[in-house]
């Protein structure tokens, strides 16, 4: 199967092709884009609780053993015969919802951001924008 074509830059004014969105030379500005959605979400959009919880060392250390017994693997790939890299830890019942349930190990799961994003808004279908 045919890669896709290559298209310019994100950066305005840059001459460089990339597939993805930014060149080896801006590939820094996705990550510092990123870095500030992150921080916007978890100062203005997330709360106190959970923002708590997300830093807690205990959070750390039950996301790392999901991500080892998952093999660093996405779960709902996995299950569909694709190998994609986890890049995120999913409660698979949200902590909105049954806050007892935010270290359980069994209620863990690793996902890719596709795989989350579509989870995350099928809780949300399921439970309400802001269960709890």
């Amino acid at each position: 199967m045919p890669s896709r074509p290559k298209k310019p830059c994100s950066v305005p004014g840059c001459p460089h092709l990339t597939q993805g969105r930014y060149c080896e030379q801006h590939k820094h500005k996705e990550q510092q884009s990123k870095a500030e959605r992150h921080r916007y979400y978890d100062e203005h959009l997330r709360d106190r609780k959970a923002r708590e919880f997300y830093k807690s060392k205990e959070w750390q250390r039950v996301r790392q053993a999901a991500l080892v017994r998952d093999k660093y693997l996405c779960q709902h790939c996995l299950s569909k015969k694709r190998i994609t890299p986890a890049d995120v830890v999913d409660h698979i019942i949200p902590v909105r919802v049954d806050w007892s349930l935010r270290l359980t190990l069994d209620n863990l799961q690793s996902l890719c951001n596709p795989c989350h994003n579509r989870k995350t808004s099928e809780d949300k279908r399921k439970y309400g924008e802001g269960a709890g």
